[in-house]
């Protein structure tokens, strides 16, 4: 059964992974799906990670410290799922970072050159021992649901985030999201569905992704 939070002897299901813009619900989500399939959760690492206020204050110093610790971090995320036995959601994943959020930050000028070149190597490398999840979730959502969701959190390094980033941000994804070959793949318009507050939306996604899982086994 996929709500014992293990895989079953016909099951491969162990990474379900969650991408989307800042502010499109991923955590929200991932909470949503952990308590109804009894997964487990990883989580990206905003609280313990050293650069995040640093960067958003000045992104061209902090870019590619940043980016080599979320690669690190979700690294080491995909290696525990990939050992473990228990079906975990992973908040965001090791492709946003190099196929989003560094080459976005190297077009604006805000990486040099050549540390994107030694980070697109590194990554390389790396995604060349890991398996893709067996289900990736994108959160589609509009640059106004974005702001909207940023704002009700109030993170404070989240205030200076412009709306150009995120309209950036959104063109990476879509882009990345039309190419990806991966394994297979939902699409969720966040637009249409407030399944943070909303019970009938959260239904309904729960829904989508059970009809997803059927068809990994």
């Amino acid at each position: 059964m996929i709500n014992s939070g293990l895989p079953s002897d016909k099951s491969i299901i162990k990474h379900v992974a969650i991408a989307g813009n800042i502010g499109a619900g991923k955590t929200t989500l991932c909470e949503l799906l952990a308590r109804h399939f009894h997964w487990d959760v990883h989580y990206e690492d905003t609280e313990n990670n050293p650069y995040l206020s640093d960067f958003y204050l000045d992104m061209k110093r902090w870019s590619f410290n940043l980016q080599v610790f979320f690669l690190s971090s979700r690294y080491q995320q995909v290696v525990r799922i990939q050992q473990g036995q228990r079906t975990v959601i992973q908040d965001r994943t090791i492709y946003e970072d190099a196929y989003i959020f560094a080459p976005n930050l190297a077009d604006m000028g805000l990486m040099e050159r050549r540390d994107f070149e030694n980070y697109t190597t590194l990554f390389q490398s790396i995604i060349s021992q890991i398996k893709a999840p067996d289900l990736l979730i994108y959160l589609r959502a509009s640059i106004p649901t974005l702001v909207e969701h940023i704002q009700m959190r109030g993170r404070d390094y989240e205030g200076s985030i412009s709306i150009d980033y995120l309209k950036h941000l959104n063109e990476r994804y879509e882009n990345w999201i039309n190419s990806y070959r991966e394994g297979r793949l939902l699409i969720i318009n966040v637009d249409n569905f407030d399944f943070q507050y909303d019970k009938e939306a959260s239904a309904r996604v729960l829904e989508m992704v059970q009809g997803e899982l059927h068809g990994l086994f």
